[in-house]
């Protein structure tokens, strides 16, 4: 495999990643039969298809899956030589792809906008989604960093913790617990909670607090997201547990109140993940050093419990 070359690995690897040639195209600013054409040249040099062509989606043969696998650990040196160079003479340039669990879409953009006022030349992009999910991109490369909660153990990654993420429970003003002090669990009994959908990190921090507090609830109503789940409850539909970063907003408006129930708020870790196999280039250093230092201050939160 003499003359396999970067342009065909990017292609290979943008192709694998979209599961489309047309897109990959756009991604790469290559019409689609340049990047068929890169593919077969590819295959030629490897000696064997690298793509199942007549599936719909097309996807990857076994030994597409091994190439793609290397590709992404060479395309990573490649970026970070090229990282290292651009810094030697004093540019910070390329390109971050930062991922961020959903409550963290409300104050990382904030981090991300100091960060870039620093390094105008750098490109970023900002990826959202469950931490399941994001930690598989991050394991195979497509995203340079990770803001979330602590990882489980089995994962592959580096976790600096930042800052302090509460959760509290939440309801309209109106609710009959609003005004209450100290709050015991099992006056929560006969409310409505309205639950995360099935997966969310939330959810299953919520169920493992039930199960502590030895409590079951009405669970009638399941939605998708925070900003579904905020809605809900202001419309006086019934209360949930929440991140406190997705309701700073409503709860400065007086739309939504935190309910002052023992023991809480209940508290979780945000870190910054980075891959443990794989050094991390120049601009990837600064950005998680930019978060270690102002992700406290960027992360901090309102409650709005008088006691």
């Amino acid at each position: 495999m003499r003359n396999l070359t970067l342009r065909g690995l990017r292609a290979f690897e943008a192709a694998a990643t979209t599961a489309s040639f047309s897109r990959a195209g756009e991604l790469m600013n290559m019409t689609q039969s340049a990047v068929s054409q890169q593919i077969r040249l590819l295959e030629d040099e490897v000696g064997t298809r690298l793509f199942d062509t007549q599936a719909r989606p097309i996807r990857l043969t076994e030994a597409g899956a091994e190439l793609l696998r290397h590709t992404r650990v060479i395309l990573a040196q490649v970026s970070v030589a090229e990282d290292a160079l651009s810094t030697l003479q004093g540019h910070v340039r390329g390109q971050l792809h930062v991922g961020v669990v959903s409550p963290g879409q409300y104050f990382v953009p904030r981090l991300l906008a100091d960060f870039r006022r620093q390094h105008p030349e750098l490109r970023l992009k900002l990826s959202q989604g469950r931490r399941d999910h994001l930690l598989a991109q991050l394991a195979e490369r497509q995203i340079d960093l990770l803001v979330g909660g602590y990882p489980p153990a089995e994962a592959e990654v580096e976790a600096e913790v930042f800052a302090r993420h509460p959760h509290c429970i939440i309801a309209a003003p109106a609710h009959r617990l609003a005004h209450e002090r100290r709050i015991p669990w099992p006056s929560l009994r006969d409310e409505t909670f309205i639950l995360r959908e099935a997966g969310s990190a939330t959810r299953a921090f919520l169920e493992h607090l039930l199960q502590l507090q030895r409590l079951q609830v009405r669970a009638d109503v399941e939605l998708q997201g925070p900003e579904a789940v905020k809605a809900a409850v202001m419309s006086g539909m019934g209360i949930s547990f929440a991140s406190a970063h997705t309701f700073q907003s409503e709860l400065a408006a007086g739309r939504i109140v935190v309910l002052d129930v023992q023991d809480m708020p209940k508290q979780l870790d945000w870190c910054v993940l980075t891959r443990r196999d794989t050094p991390l280039s120049a601009t990837q250093r600064l950005l998680r050093d930019h978060v270690l230092a102002h992700g406290a201050q960027a992360a901090a939160c309102e409650l709005g419990i008088v006691r």
